[in-house]
């Protein structure tokens, strides 16, 4: 079809081998697009326009209708799209469709492109990371970037011939693509695939032991929210000792689920750090030593990062020291060459070659990573990425909405769920129940439909009048608290619940309440501890 470096192949599949073949053979002479088929076409459109793709490659009619019903409003709203490959299909060039096997078998398989074609430098790989409506975020990946990966999670798990690992994350996902495949792949070991919807599968997750002891599962990736699903899911028999360890990233995990999942399961779990623009892994603990529960753990061998302070305007002010909060950046053969978009890569580099992850972290003096919150706006559900200008677009389409902001209210299962604070335009009044719903049918991305709108009165502002989000999280982190300590006897004991900044652990709920004596307080204590320790919610309780 003509595809030659700088020219890209946008796919919109399953968890299959032929989306590995889609993925590494437009790597091989190209750039391949990885898109979210559980988008709207709309937003669909707007990730193939901005990838410039001429080829789109799909899943069957039969097996996914869904997809080909979105087809023709996508085909009419994209500039550059002229074929259509059909995985499992047999047509052969009508209205511009194409059997994927069908132009395998039409063509040799010795159409190699030589070292000499490519550039270590090429970019292989575009992976969608947020923007606007009509401007959406692309993250490059490098040749050199996702061969380093490939290497270094291998070294971290111990990963080679003859080892299994479980791919059960979506496959539009950095982690499924490189952790899930192409790391195993070009290790020796055996990706096996958890079936077309992986993890999505209620049915997968209910026989995930069987499913390790039958094909003697090694590793696995996933995120908080299917540890703590797999928690309800009895070994009843299965043989699982082939596991060495599952790596966990993506999205806060609570230190009572990490403890309770190894203490059940006798599983090792490696807290790691990871982001698109970082091919998907920076940090991990160790496999062999000691691991810190709660860090993100050691960074990996070549990437470099440190923890800095910055200016007003991003700009690097100086190192920070052990222990002290600041913003983290990233440097290395993994980290991206910046965004296909020109326009979204200003204020990303703090220093020459240092990229700007939006995190805040500190290092202890061994050099385990600590997260401590989060300094740009992104929301991790699950461990899905959803850039709240979706959802603030979204709402402020609404007649009645004057200002919209969302932001990410903690959650014991997915780490963190959408919700929106608005306030509406003078003399109008409308539910929350019908914004939940226009949200619903407006926000492109289903996962990110906030599940609460709270209506204030006043949006909080900075000097220059840029909508504070720091005071909505502290907000929301409140109501949280609150909510989950009203099903307890301690709450008519409570004075108050005040989200505070603290200077080494970031936001954290601060608890005012009183007690009669020693015992009581230390009761008081256990019941608040138990309650909250399963929320990515760090607390302290203060005795009055």
């Amino acid at each position: 079809f003509g595809i030659r470096p700088g020219k890209s192949v946008s796919y919109l599949l399953h968890n299959c081998p032929e989306t590995f073949f889609t993925i590494w053979g437009a790597e091989a002479v190209g750039i391949v697009n990885a898109i979210n088929p559980l988008l709207r076409p709309d937003s669909i459109a707007d990730i193939i326009n901005a990838a410039g793709s001429e080829i789109l490659v799909v899943p069957s009619r039969q097996a996914y209708p869904n997809i080909w019903q979105m087809l023709p409003e996508i085909r009419e709203k994209t500039l550059t799209l002229k074929t259509i490959v059909e995985v499992g299909g047999d047509d052969q060039g009508g209205d511009g469709i194409y059997g994927f096997s069908t132009m395998i078998d039409r063509y040799p398989s010795d159409r190699l492109l030589s070292d000499e074609d490519r550039s270590l430098d090429d970019i292989v790989a575009y992976f969608h990371t947020g923007g606007t409506t009509g401007t959406p975020k692309l993250a490059q990946h490098t040749q050199y970037g996702q061969a380093y990966i490939a290497w270094a999670i291998a070294e971290a798990l111990g990963m080679q011939t003859g080892r299994r690992m479980l791919c059960g994350l979506p496959l539009f996902h950095v982690n499924a693509v490189l952790v899930g495949g192409l790391a195993p792949l070009y290790n020796g070991a055996t990706c096996v695939l958890a079936g077309a919807d992986g993890f999505r599968n209620p049915t997968v997750v209910n026989n995930f032991w069987n499913i390790v002891d039958r094909h003697h599962v090694n590793f696995f990736s996933t995120v908080p929210t299917i540890y703590a699903r797999l928690l309800d899911v009895p070994l009843a028999g299965a043989n699982v000792h082939s596991l060495i360890c599952g790596l966990c990233g993506a999205s806060p995990m609570s230190v009572a689920l990490f403890k309770e999942f190894e203490q059940r399961t006798g599983v090792k779990i490696l807290e790691g750090y990871g982001m698109t623009e970082g091919v998907c892994v920076s940090t991990v603990n160790p496999r062999d030593g000691e691991q810190r529960i709660g860090s993100i753990g050691l960074r990996l061998p070549y990437q470099h990062m440190k923890v800095i302070e910055v200016d007003a305007n991003g700009h690097w002010v100086r190192d920070c020291v052990v222990d002290e909060v600041g913003t983290l950046v990233l440097n290395g053969p993994n980290v991206l060459p910046g965004y296909r978009q020109e326009k979204h890569n200003q204020n990303i580099w703090p220093q020459q070659g240092w990229f700007n992850t939006g995190d805040l972290a500190r290092q202890d003096k061994d050099g385990y990573f600590w997260l401590a919150g989060r300094s740009k706006d992104l929301i991790i559900r699950g461990g899905h990425n959803i850039d709240p200008t979706v959802i603030e677009e979204a709402l402020t389409s609404h007649p009645a909405i004057e200002l919209a902001a969302a932001v990410g209210k903690p959650d014991r299962d997915a780490g963190e769920l959408p919700v929106a604070y608005v306030t509406l335009r003078p003399g109008i009044t409308v539910s929350t129940d019908d914004l939940k719903s226009y949200a619903r049918n407006k926000v492109a991305d289903r996962a990110a439909a906030p599940v609460d709108i709270y209506v204030i009165d006043k949006m909080p502002v900075t000097a220059v009048g840029k909508i504070f989000k720091p005071t909505l999280r502290q907000d929301v982190l409140e109501k949280v608290v609150v909510s989950v300590l009203s099903t307890h006897d301690v709450l008519p004991q409570i004075h108050s619940v005040k989200a505070i900044h603290h200077e080494k652990h970031g936001l954290l709920a601060e608890i005012r309440m009183s007690a009669s004596g020693d015992t009581e307080k230390l009761d008081f204590q256990k019941v608040i501890d138990k309650a909250l320790e399963q929320y990515p919610i760090k607390h302290v309780i203060i005795m009055e």
